[in-house]
């Protein structure tokens, strides 16, 4: 198998899809599965973000000719608050997002529908790449997509973060956390008639934001791979980086003629809609651990109500007993800690329930996923803390190697079969085969990625 084939069938693939279960969900599996420029149901729903976002205020200037000053400033702002951030953790602070792994697992989970589809806002500019004004934007689309290397796409780093952690289960994610992943699927579909809020999007986005420096921080001291977030850091950047080229994106295609202010209010407003969904902020305040642990168990309530045997008996009552109702969840949790099963605020491992799923011989072992048994560890836990932390064998390390590999390799078996497909089409049909390779559920595919790298070289 080559490096390229081990990348798809280990990790990427693995994390597909759930079936649709809200509305919003719906529509992100759609223009995921339909990436049809003027997709009807995509415009439909940005309109109507658009709506919601004209009655809120805009901390953009007035002038697009601040927007330079104004990003600088915003950059100047975002480093000093990092910098009183790091001062007070040298001082003893504890972490401000994460206290335990268990949160940082959720967070980096609820983000997934967002993460997934990085730079999608931006797929709809390929085709006027000949277009000096666009250009830009294109390059950054790009960027996002790693040229086509993979251990640069955005999204399969994503993919492999998620992965490597034992979170690629994202089934039972609420709806909401779909809003802001729709929202630039629908922007990417209709850029020929959206392009200024498409630029304003952009230029939203690529501001360096404090969370995404105090994430990356934490994150690293969990012992979880920040490479996605450094990469992020690196080329959000307010000097040359991307937000530098948001900025001049605004003002090179701010018409010459005819009403440039309203061009710059439509800018105004797709920038605004950055602020819909729920932010990562957000995310990280929703996180409640014992409900999550409730939640989770009463998943498993579901479908294993009937499955244990009836050897023993808890309170009275065996396990399939406990298990028969919807509000039996968090009654059974304090008959566990009332007969010894469980031991909060102490090392998980002297918990007699924690063995049943945890250990070598452990009955339950299988049944909880990763994320799940984080869970339950924190949750049992509590205040605990161990006196000197090991750090586990973390795969994720071999996985960048592979990635590194398969993206400094010569092209393998996909892309000779591209290159055969390619040979076979007139110019227009090749570029447009090409672009359509790009599509935010493709790029990061093998074939997405040698895709990618013979249209970054068509346009150089």
């Amino acid at each position: 198998m080559s490096i390229a084939s081990f990348i798809d069938s280990h990790g990427a693939q693995r994390i597909s899809l759930p079936p649709a279960s809200g509305p919003l969900q719906s529509l992100y599996k759609q223009l995921m599965d339909e990436p049809e420029p003027g997709h009807p149901q995509a415009r439909e729903f940005l309109l109507e973000c658009l709506q919601e976002v004209a009655e809120l205020p805009c901390e953009l200037p007035q002038s697009p000719y601040e927007l330079a000053d104004w990003s600088t400033r915003q950059q100047q702002r975002v480093t000093q608050d990092y910098a009183d951030y790091l001062n007070g953790r040298h001082a003893g602070e504890g972490r401000r997002y994460f206290p335990r792994k268990a949160d940082a697992l959720h967070f980096l989970r609820a983000v997934a529908p967002t993460k997934l589809v990085d730079g999608a806002w931006l797929y709809g500019v390929l085709p006027h790449w000949r277009d000096y004004r666009v250009y830009p934007l294109v390059r950054t689309y790009l960027d996002e997509l790693g040229d086509g290397v993979a251990s640069q796409n955005h999204a399969l780093l994503y993919r492999r973060l998620l992965a490597s952690e034992g979170c690629e289960d994202i089934l039972e994610l609420d709806d909401g956390l779909y809003r802001q992943g729709a929202i630039q699927l629908a922007l990417g579909l209709l850029a020929e008639e959206f392009l200024p809020e498409v630029i304003g999007y952009n230029l939203g986005h690529e501001q360096l934001p404090l969370d995404m420096l105090i994430s990356a921080y934490e994150l690293k001291e969990l012992d979880i791979d920040t490479y996605y977030f450094q990469l992020h850091m690196n080329i959000d950047s307010g000097s040359g980086g991307h937000a530098a080229k948001a900025v001049q994106s605004v003002l090179t295609n701010l018409p010459r003629t005819g009403d440039a202010q309203a061009f710059y209010q439509r800018v105004m407003r797709g920038y605004m809609l950055n602020r819909l969904g729920m932010g990562s902020t957000a995310v990280i305040d929703s996180f409640d651990l014992h409900q999550q642990v409730l939640q989770m168990l009463e998943q498993k309530r579901t479908v294993a109500s009937q499955m244990h045997s009836d050897y023993f008996r808890i309170a009275g009552r065996t396990v399939n007993q406990w298990l028969c109702s919807s509000d039996s969840v968090e009654s059974f949790l304090q008959a566990l800690q009332h007969n010894d099963w469980i031991r909060r605020d102490t090392d998980p491992a002297c918990s007699r329930f924690w063995r049943l799923i945890q250990g070598p011989g452990a009955a339950m072992f299988g049944m909880f996923s990763p994320y799940e048994r984080q869970l339950l560890h924190d949750w049992i836990a509590g205040s605990w803390q161990p006196e000197v932390r090991a750090k586990p064998f973390r795969p994720r390390r071999r996985y960048r190697a592979a990635l590194s590999l398969a993206g400094a390799a010569q092209p393998g078996e996909t892309g000779r079969d591209l290159i055969e497909e390619l040979q076979n089409l007139d110019a227009y049909r090749r570029e447009f085969r090409l672009i359509a390779l790009q599509a935010p559920g493709q790029h990061w595919s093998n074939t997405g990625l040698a895709a990618t790298r013979a249209f970054a070289a068509l346009i150089q």
